[in-house]
């Protein structure tokens, strides 16, 4: 039977229209290296000015002093005591060692310049020690929160000396650092998640982790069915379910009975996938409902997916976990146009599904017998299809396409036995094309990443139930993850794999996971369950690299979006558009952008209201593929270049 997925989130918002949008070539998987780059070049110091070595406030060239925090400027003592002496290089950005070493020489530094320009005209701000140590570690705490630290319970205790102590101690910056206090579960969260980034590429798999080649077990393939609204894709679910033998002909006897008394007889095979009261009353599928068949070569993960504009964050974060996809054509005339044109699904799900890595999918040309199973009908949508989903990164080798009808239950499973269909058409069935698919790549050899889409609490058990793909690595029971972004470490009680139960689940594979010894309150739909020594990062400020799609509206600075990541969704801001790409050339615009417009490539800045798990793109795919949205339609899609602040 199907399962339905919920996601954790309320959708009830009245979404806007969609507007189309096209996409001329580029390529989600090319990471760009020199993106990293783009962000310092925008740090250049005007001309004019010069920058305090401990407060790094730009001064005006006139000043002698920081008009901040009063601290004589370096080349100005150079000058007065050394005479014309050429200055010692500096980075732009202090390390740590910097600013030690440069609070306390500067604090020498003023000491000696109030005693050599005494005079009035000449005279600048005396600084206690107190200030020049707090400014320090203010300073440090900056550089140490920009530096990735991903906690944020900091409490500093810095012990007050009289006004007339004035004699310079070495030890006073470090007898400060040494207040420095945190609570357990902070001291904690330290220990769990202040990792050096570099154990990621020491990490090595254990024996177990390691598939073992098993005869007659067939290769899971996560397939989402996807189309434009009442375009069939629930029906031919459900015809898919009931001809593999995955519902009984009771079952069936039994859904076309209720149908029938609502009125709705045609919609039978579909309220196999939509269980729902509200979905058989509006008859349209509003969230992901996930069901299991077996073909001759895969175990496949029916992901069928809503249509309707509302519901397309229940795509996104349902459908993300696909490998390969169905695209579901109304061939019915109008309807084909309609899915085509503005505010049409047909259009924003391709570009969907291609941004969710899919590269190998189906153009299931459905409700053929509308259009008597015409041979120019189908050419039709075939041409003007196939040049936009072109345009969307699919090869031309990589898209099959099938002429059927899910109703009359032609060319599904076996050859169509219409001959008004058979007499031009030699082709595969819609099941032998999803045999022709290139296996799945799964990554074991990477630590334990699992995106938790549906959580199931059992308080009167003490454990709960997480659902979710394995992106990476493998998971046994007994063995202790790590749940974040709350940092608690929890114990594998028994796992789920298409409602049996298994031992050991591997990247690919849809489970249920039980877990105990954890608050239930602190699992939840967006969390990621991690191997305890290599966690996920935690962020709220992320630089992307972004395709904007068809929008009427601009995207400026300060413009605020819904960003949707895996199984989260979350409000953030576009901070910065550090540059435009030329998505043709690759290569980076000189002129500065304001907005971005429709079709353009950037890399942008944007900051979130509440932290979530992500990693880089090219560290992990599935946590580093990102959708902007905004006023109900998707503006734009792209990676995870580089987390900015931890």
């Amino acid at each position: 039977m199907p399962r339905k997925v919920s996601y954790g989130l309320d959708y009830d918002d009245d979404y806007g229209a969609y507007n189309d949008y096209d996409d001329h070539g580029y390529d989600y998987d090319d990471v760009d290296g020199k993106t990293s780059q783009i962000a310092q070049s925008h740090k250049v110091k005007e001309p004019g000015l010069w920058r305090c070595s401990i407060c790094t406030y730009d001064n005006d060239a006139s000043l002698s002093s920081c008009d901040i925090c009063g601290v004589i400027r370096e080349s100005f003592v150079n000058q007065s005591t050394r005479g014309k002496e050429k200055a010692s290089f500096k980075f732009d950005n202090p390390s740590p060692d910097d600013i030690v070493s440069s609070g306390k020489n500067a604090l020498k530094v003023t000491q000696k310049a109030n005693a050599i320009h005494s005079a009035p005209a000449r005279a600048t701000p005396i600084i206690s020690r107190n200030k020049v140590v707090a400014e320090d570690l203010r300073n440090a705490e900056v550089l140490e929160s920009s530096s990735g630290t991903p906690f944020k319970d900091r409490h500093i205790k810095v012990s007050e000396s009289s006004a007339g102590d004035t004699d310079d101690r070495p030890t006073s910056l470090v007898s400060s650092l040494r207040g420095f206090h945190l609570d357990e579960k902070s001291r904690s969260q330290r220990n769990v998640l202040n990792r050096d980034t570099n154990v990621q590429a020491q990490y090595k798999p254990d024996k177990w982790m390691l598939p073992e080649p098993e005869r007659g077990t067939l290769v899971q393939l996560n397939l989402a069915i996807v189309g434009h609204v009442d375009s069939g894709k629930s029906t031919l679910s459900g015809r898919l379910l009931h001809q593999m033998g995955r519902i009984s002909q009771k079952e069936m006897h039994k859904y076309e009975k209720e149908a029938k008394e609502k009125g709705k007889g045609s919609f039978a095979f579909a309220w196999a996938m939509d269980e729902s009261a509200e979905e058989r009353e509006r008859g349209i599928t509003m969230t992901v409902a996930v069901a299991y068949i077996d073909s001759k070569k895969y175990h496949i993960v029916l992901l069928d997916s809503p249509g309707h504009k509302d519901f397309v964050p229940n795509l996104i974060s349902g459908a993300t976990q696909a490998d390969a996809a169905i695209l579901v054509i109304d061939s019915s005339i109008g309807s084909f146009e309609a899915g085509m044109e503005g505010g049409g699904q047909t259009r924003e799900h391709a570009q969907l599904i291609r941004s969710f890595g899919v590269e190998q999918i189906i153009v299931a040309v459905n409700k053929m017998d509308t259009v008597e199973y015409s041979k120019e009908r189908f050419d039709f949508i075939k041409v003007h299809l196939g040049l936009f989903l072109r345009t969307c990164g699919f090869k031309e080798s990589s898209i099959s396409w099938i002429p059927l009808s899910a109703i009359e239950n032609q060319n599904l499973v076996k050859a169509a036995s219409d001959i008004r269909l058979s007499c031009w058409y030699n082709g595969p069935c819609l099941m032998d094309a999803i045999d022709s698919f290139h296996p799945p790549l799964r990554d074991v050899s990477k630590p334990l990443r699992l995106p938790i889409c549906d959580v199931i609490k059992s308080h009167s058990m003490g454990h709960v139930s997480a659902s979710g793909k394995l992106e990476t690595g493998a998971i046994r029971n007994g063995t202790k993850v790590l749940v974040m972004p709350s940092g608690d470490i929890a114990t594998v009680r028994s796992i789920e794999r298409d409602s049996c139960t298994c031992s050991v689940a591997r990247a690919g594979d849809n489970v249920a996971v039980v877990l105990q010894g954890i608050d239930t309150s602190n699992v939840m739909p967006g969390n990621v369950l991690c191997h305890p020594q290599y966690p996920v990062t935690v962020a709220t400020c992320l630089e992307l690299k972004v395709l904007v799609l068809d929008l009427a509206t601009p995207i400026l600075v300060g413009s605020e979006v819904e960003f949707h990541i895996h199984h989260v969704r979350e409000t953030a801001r576009v901070a910065k558009i550090l540059s435009v790409i030329d998505p043709k050339t690759g290569k980076v615009s000189k002129k500065a952008a304001r907005f971005l417009s429709a079709k353009q490539s950037a890399v942008i800045e944007v900051v979130l209201d509440g932290a979530v798990c992500v990693e880089e793109f090219s560290k992990c795919r599935a946590l580093g593929r990102v959708f902007l949205r905004a006023s109900g339609s998707t503006v734009a899609v792209g990676i995870v270049t580089r987390v900015i602040q931890e």
